[in-house]
């Protein structure tokens, strides 16, 4: 599949560096954690896509029925059309660690692709996701860090841990960050993602 199959930012990188992949929430766009994510990994190259689903006018990567229901449908077509586009830039920047960074709606569909294509991203960071379904089981080799609220309507803390125990059940290396607020993140998240960067030179 095309490379310009989303429309998105790209910062080229190091040669050999981490390629890093980030994901909006509802609403944001390819703008929303493009300079975030270069100001993370200096040296790598950045993917920042937008949303190819538009929800009132607000893009998202997936359609959805209600809050916290999920098309299925839907997200099963999304989860491989960006399967491809990581894919597809990963081969062509020859760049080192894939990674990915989604908040929200876009950790949504990070979690999904790394559940469905296990061995795609090296490291995940999923900044309040929800996954409200019990994924199926295969094998993983990757890194993921989850950031949550306690507080959280869209994402309860049960989910949220749900999450992290699915993971970690299938061997993937887990760390869960939390504060105490809402939906919003919060700078002990950015902190915790900065030390799960560190070993791909944050």
């Amino acid at each position: 599949m095309s490379t310009n199959a989303y429309v998105h930012h790209a910062r080229p990188g190091k040669a050999g560096a981490p390629i890093l992949f980030v994901f909006h929430g509802t609403g944001g766009d390819e703008n929303q954690f493009f300079d975030f994510g270069s100001r993370l990994l200096p040296e790598a190259t950045v993917i920042s896509p937008r949303g190819d689903v538009s929800e009132h006018g607000a893009a998202r990567f997936f359609r959805r029925r209600a809050e916290g229901l999920y098309d299925l449908e839907d997200l099963a077509r999304a989860t491989q059309k960006m399967a491809a586009f990581v894919a597809a830039h990963r081969d062509a920047a020859s760049a080192g660690p894939v990674i990915g960074l989604g908040f929200s709606n876009g950790a949504n569909i990070l979690a999904n692709v790394v559940i469905e294509h296990p061995g795609l991203f090296a490291a995940s960071i999923l900044m309040h996701p929800l996954i409200p379904f019990q994924p199926t089981p295969r094998a993983g080799s990757g890194r993921v860090l989850i950031t949550a609220g306690e507080r959280d309507p869209i994402c309860p803390v049960p989910l949220t841990q749900s999450l992290a125990d699915y993971f970690a059940a299938q061997g993937e290396e887990v760390s869960l960050d939390w504060h105490p607020g809402s939906h919003e993140i919060r700078s002990n998240e950015i902190e915790a993602v900065k030390r799960f960067l560190a070993p791909y030179g944050a």
